[in-house]
């Protein structure tokens, strides 16, 4: 009974925190994941470089083991076997045999007897010397090539050439008998046919053996022996030595017993790479990691990078620097800031190298292509900017592979044309981004950069039917985007989200656009002919509208939140303090004069909450200058604060400290303050 309460108690604790679970369980798949792509051979425990110091103690042989030859050497050795291939022949004598008979049967009566009895010796001699049909397996063969010819058991070695074809067979005859009649010509042609074949399997079955034969090794080291001392520059013949070590300590390891460990050791290693990025998460962006789809986007990314790269090794003829790597940190920048795409960016490439044949080169080249990539895109403007980021990535590519070519080989000789080729291929990949951005926000419904500067411009049907029926509402907003983008620049934030929202937030009073004070020309105020309330309701009202509107337009819900939270759930002041004004014992809900909020619920929601309130009420000052905008600015802002309404947003008051500072110069430069000097 208490077990089963137990489990029950535990079930419900699970489901009271399913979206943990879940995000935990995201990265334990991506960990085993991961694992799985991953090599599981067992590592050599030294790094080294054939040409550099060897920076480890020194290196004694643990036991005896042979010297292998450089792959290069027995791929020559080999070419070597296959020009040299012994070519085997065999002689049939029963063909012989047979059109020798057919010959005596079918000459009588062709010739005299001597002609024929000659032309029977010679036709024997072109059989015994051996006649071949010249096809496509031998026609390569040139006459002085030696081959082998079987006869029974026996091989008897030949020049090709030696060997005769049926045309020389035949003037061979003519040659030794001199002129012979027609028809007994007609017959030695019928009767000369080749009774030496080629035989590909006794070919193909020596070749074998000859490489059979060929050793991989050239050489041995005793147990005991040193083999390098620690500031030895690793030259090639102590380079092949350590190779072989490595080669027979990774074959020693390879039994079934010793690949457990490997594989708890990238269990481990992984578990650590994604550890930190979980824990990065946890404490620089928590509403990332509060947002499960969020996640799975930046898992998916890691995985998908691995899984290219695994692809690209696999295959032969592709190279691991196909893989477009700086395609990641792209988009991470691009859907969420500068800071993750780079952490991301680390993970990946540390993961990763575990998979490149040289992982420092790997690491390196990688790392610092990203941290370009990033830059190049730092502050997203337009488009065209992934064109000039894919330029600057090929360079950085092209210096630091030259670089490091410079450092192992010393020289340019060695620079490899078709490794450009890859770095050109892998960077023009990275053009793909904006397409595939597009994709990403339709599949996991996140907003970019890009699209964000879509949203901002001024000439969409929104914005433009915003600036026909309520043009003062408009020039508020777009002061209002600047107050906001230079505060959220200063504190951290998204600048491009918060002036995108800031273009929106009022596009409600599109319906009712003559109730708003910005847009009353004429001097005429419908409000006078309405109660306190009715005057109230309309204002609040415009809230409601815009998300409608926004809906209606499917504008990204980021964008809808700027217009739920623009007035939180403040109180319309100036209707609220008449209608308590006139009627001191009134007995209306003060909700009547609030709006339906929800408060602002992040750094940028909040900045335009501030900007909304401070540019609003700037445009009724009697007089302009630095006095009476910093009264009205700290006015304004610690009225917010008193009425709680940045109680859910992640913003300190050092922010609203700058949040001030930035308002107070920003409006003094639009009304012209200028600053009085001492005389």
């Amino acid at each position: 009974m208490h077990i089963a309460l137990s489990f029950k108690n535990i079930a419900k604790s699970l489901w009271n925190r399913h979206d943990f679970v879940v995000r935990i369980a995201l990265f334990g798949i991506a960990i085993l994941t991961i694992v799985w792509l991953l090599p599981k051979e067992a590592k050599f425990a030294f790094e080294y470089e054939k040409g550099k110091p060897w920076l480890h103690e020194n290196l004694i042989a643990p036991f005896d083991f042979p010297i292998r030859k450089p792959i290069q050497d027995v791929d020559a050795e080999k070419l070597t076997i296959v020009k040299a291939k012994h070519y085997y022949f065999r002689y049939d004598a029963a063909v012989a045999d047979k059109q020798l008979e057919k010959f005596r049967q079918e000459s009588n009566g062709l010739g005299s007897k001597a002609a024929i009895d000659a032309s029977a010796r010679a036709l024997e001699k072109a059989f015994s010397d051996g006649i071949v049909l010249l096809d496509e397996s031998v026609y390569s063969l040139k006459p002085d090539k030696e081959i082998y010819l079987l006869k029974g058991r026996e091989a008897s070695p030949i020049l090709f050439g030696e060997l005769l074809t049926p045309q020389q067979a035949y003037d061979q005859i003519l040659h030794q008998t001199g002129h012979l009649p027609n028809a007994l010509q007609e017959l030695l042609i019928d009767c000369i046919i080749h009774n030496v074949f080629f035989d590909p399997t006794t070919t193909e079955k020596v070749l074998k053996e000859d490489m059979t034969e060929l050793s991989p090794f050239k050489g041995k080291v005793a147990a005991g022996i040193r083999i390098v001392s620690r500031g030895d520059v690793v030259d090639d013949e102590t380079f092949e030595i350590v190779e072989s070590l490595k080669s027979e300590i990774l074959l020693q390891q390879g039994s079934n017993e010793g690949k457990l460990w490997p594989v708890i050791g990238l269990v481990l290693l992984v578990s650590m790479a994604m550890l930190i990025l979980y824990l990065f998460l946890a404490l620089f962006r928590k509403d990332i990691l509060a947002d499960n789809v969020k996640v799975l986007f930046i898992l998916f990314q890691i995985l998908l990078m691995l899984v290219l790269s695994k692809i690209a090794i696999k295959v032969d003829g592709i190279n691991l620097y196909v893989v477009p790597f700086c395609l990641l940190p792209m988009i991470i920048r691009t859907f969420f800031d500068t800071r993750l795409a780079l952490f991301t960016h680390l993970v990946t490439c540390l993961v990763g190298a575990f998979l490149a044949p040289n992982g420092f080169e790997f690491l390196f080249l990688q790392i610092i292509a990203g941290i370009v990539a990033i830059f190049s895109i730092a502050k997203l403007q337009n488009r065209s900017q992934f064109f000039f980021s894919t330029l600057v990535i090929f360079l950085a590519y092209l210096a630091i592979y030259i670089g490091l070519t410079l450092i192992r080989h010393g020289g340019f000789r060695e620079i490899e044309t078709s490794s450009i080729y890859w770095f050109a291929l892998s960077v023009t990949f990275t053009l793909f981004a904006y397409p595939i951005i597009y994709l990403y926000e339709k599949i996991f419904g996140l907003l970019s950069d890009v699209s964000l500067l879509e949203l901002s411009d001024i000439n969409g049907k929104l914005l433009r039917e915003l600036a026909a029926k309520a043009p003062g509402t408009f020039q508020h907003s777009m002061q209002v985007a600047n107050l906001a983008e230079s505060a959220i620049s200063q504190i951290g934030g998204n600048p491009l989200l918060v002036r995108a929202g800031a273009l929106y937030h009022d596009i409600g009073k599109i319906e009712n656009p003559q109730y708003f004070i910005e847009n009353q020309a004429s001097g005429y105020n419908p409000h006078d002919e309405l109660s306190f309330e009715e005057s109230a309701a309309i204002i609040i009202h415009h809230v409601k509208y815009g998300v409608e509107l926004a809906k209606k337009n499917n504008l990204p819900d980021e964008i809808t939140d700027f217009i739920r939270t623009h007035h939180g759930n403040s109180v319309v002041q100036y209707f609220y303090h008449h209608y308590l004004k006139d009627f001191p014992m009134g007995t209306l809900d003060k909700n009547h004069f609030s709006y339906p909020g929800p408060k602002p619920f992040s750094k940028e929601t909040a900045v335009l909450m501030m900007a909304d309130g401070v540019e609003a009420s700037s445009r009724s000052l009697r007089t302009y200058s630095a006095e009476t905008i910093d009264q009205l600015v700290d006015k304004i802002i610690d009225n917010q604060i008193e009425q709680n309404q940045f109680s859910n947003a992640d913003i300190t008051f050092k922010n609203i400290n700058q949040i001030k500072k930035i308002f107070k110069k920003k409006l003094q430069n639009i009304y012209h303050i200028r600053v009085e000097y001492p005389v």
